[in-house]
């Protein structure tokens, strides 16, 4: 076949899949039900609840985080299907490489680098950033003085202490040092304590008029809005919630884990489902009395618990809640770096990325390279962003991957599975109006409902796109502009019900798996349109600075991952090569 040389069939190249995986050494099931909901609680509680309450949400940070809770359930529940499919995949590249195809596999996989480069640069620069505000500023006055950076779209200065950390706990990591999920437990558990001390003293300080403060109290010079529980309204609240997506990473994380998992059937689901409750609580219980306990335009957006209890005077319990924050954000970097390297090597050892970052050292049994790179890459991303920016990417790469995710699970639950499908046209009956409203009421897919579901999705996925795109503009114009935006609003609601009914009369494969999404396709596509309409809401200069990182990746796949991909030069790979390959696999074991 053409397509099996180097660059080969543009098509055939895109959508090809990975044959299977790799067997590994058995791995002993010795994880938990608590040890799950321990590695998917997200600590994001330190970086955002300060910066959403203060010139975002106010109070109403509450509903922000219930409404991000409810989206990042949905997209959970896609990856644990994922999972379920390829349980010794153990990570999203891998599972979409084997079950939908390899260009979905490399834009899951470079979107997460992406994900996890910015989530270590975000709680860095938040740990710097309390560490700096307890010291008394002396870097950021020093910085800004000296160096002071005029560009926009950048931070106000080079925080070279978040460079500095992120490099020394990349090299820990180059080096072995990883978290057990024993000592993991014990962060969760002290996080917690530390959350807990928090919810509790802010109910004993709580002035419940915060909720309540009219405009005409609010300083003539403080982003106050209009007062209330809503002072920027529903736009606010939605707008805190796109931003809010960076406290929910670490359901991915959950889904890794079916081959460590003690019984994964039953407590992937539910550590999911648990780990989002815990944080959920956490972060609206925090929210509720940091905006109890003081105005919300008063908030800190960097390091809130450390100057709110320096105003109320309660030098112990800032002592204690900013070092439980610097000892969270410590393991929190840890945990978004670790990964990176696992992900890096997975993609070069395919041929997807460049082949020396595939490399495993053979003193340190790790992906030595790898981990230095990725080091140094969020290390500068830290230095010249600011926290707010950081928050920003971090969410929009978890909501393209949550979308992405969900499309393919939606593709894949009207797969036609049958051994004679080839997808040619030879298989085709020939599709008419009466197959796309399946008028037959087959009930099982075929070739052409197959196409048909595929056409109907990406027809319910552009009009996402244009509602979520009106709808999030409709707050900045007014007048006959505002009416057309109106009109496109109601159009593609239109649109996107009849292709929901369109699905919802297709056959759906027939599988046998450890878990799948119920209500399909009423969950995936509400979904995808929440996901949608919160990457809206998300500033221009998120959206240009993530699509730049997103075009980096492209390009390298598209001038050096299509004709390297092992995939796709199958008869040229010798033993020799396999040999290599498995020795380095096995060392990697060793790493893990």
């Amino acid at each position: 076949m053409d397509g099996k040389n180097n660059t080969g069939s543009l098509t055939w190249a895109l959508t090809r899949k990975k044959a299977d995986v790799p067997s590994k050494e058995k791995i002993n099931q010795v994880l938990t039900l608590f040890d799950l909901i321990a590695l998917g609680t997200g600590w994001g509680v330190y970086v955002l609840v300060g910066a959403v309450a203060n010139s975002i949400a106010g109070p109403s940070a509450v509903l922000s985080f219930v409404i991000t809770a409810v989206v990042s359930a949905f997209s959970g529940l896609f990856y644990a299907e994922l999972a379920g499919r390829v349980p010794k995949a153990r990570s999203a590249y891998i599972y979409s490489y084997v079950a939908v195809g390899e260009f979905i596999a490399f834009v899951i996989g470079w979107i997460q680098i992406i994900e996890y480069l910015i989530g270590t640069a975000s709680s860095a620069k938040a740990m710097t950033n309390y560490c700096d505000s307890l010291l008394g500023n002396p870097q950021k006055r020093y910085m800004t003085e000296y160096f002071p950076i005029h560009i926009s779209f950048l931070g106000s200065y080079p925080d070279f202490a978040s460079f500095v950390v992120i490099v020394i706990i990349a090299l820990l990591v180059a080096w072995g040092v990883r978290e057990s999920s024993f000592t993991n437990n014990i962060f969760t558990a002290l996080n917690l304590i530390t959350v807990g001390i928090v919810i509790v003293t802010g109910f004993y300080k709580a002035d419940y008029s915060n909720w309540s403060i009219p405009k005409s109290e609010i300083p003539s010079d403080a982003k106050g809005g209009e007062g209330g529980f809503l002072p920027f309204g529903w736009v606010g609240v939605t707008a805190g919630a796109a931003k809010c997506f960076y406290g929910f990473i670490g359901f991915d994380s959950i889904a890794m884990t079916g081959e460590e998992a003690k019984n994964p059937k039953r407590d992937i689901p539910l550590a999911i489902v648990a780990s989002l409750f815990l944080s959920t609580i956490a972060y609206c219980g925090v929210a509720s009395v940091l905006t109890l306990m003081c105005p919300y335009y008063l908030q800190d957006a960097d390091a809130p618990f450390l100057v709110l209890y320096g105003n109320l005077d309660m030098p112990t319990i800032k002592i204690i809640v900013t070092g439980g924050a610097i000892f969270a954000l410590c393991t929190s970097i840890l945990g978004t770096l670790f990964p990176l390297p696992c992900i890096l090597y997975a993609m070069a050892s395919d041929g997807l990325l460049f082949k020396f970052l595939s490399n495993i050292n053979a003193t340190t049994k790790t992906p030595l390279i790898s981990t230095v790179v990725c080091g140094l890459f969020a290390g500068t991303l830290a230095a010249v962003f600011n926290l707010d920016q950081l928050v920003d990417m971090a969410s929009i790469g978890t909501l393209q991957a949550y979308t992405i995710v969900c499309i393919c699970v939606l593709i894949l639950r009207y797969t036609d599975n049958s051994p004679s499908n080839q997808d040619d046209t030879t298989k085709s009956k020939g599709i008419t109006v009466f197959t796309w409203l399946n008028w037959s009421n087959a009930k099982v897919p075929n070739f052409d409902t197959q196409y048909v579901s595929r056409a109907l999705i990406f027809i319910y996925s552009v009009c996402a796109f244009v509602f979520g795109l009106s709808l999030a503009n409709m707050k900045s114009h007014y007048g006959n502009t505002k009416n057309v935006l109106m009109i496109i609003n109601i159009i593609s609601i239109l649109v996107l019900l009849v292709t929901l009914f369109m699905l919802s009369r297709l056959p759906t494969a027939v599988e046998d798996l450890s878990f799948k999404v119920p209500l399909v396709p009423i969950i995936p596509c509400l979904s995808i349109v929440l996901n949608v309409y919160l990457m809206m809401e998300l500033e221009y200069k998120t959206w240009i600075s993530f699509t730049v990182l997103l075009i980096c990746g492209l390009l390298i796949y598209l001038f050096y991952g299509i004709g390297h991909s092992l995939e796709g030069n199958k008869p040229k790979i010798d033993i020799n090569t396999n040999q290599i390959k498995l020795k380095q696999s096995s060392l990697l074991l060793g790493y893990l």
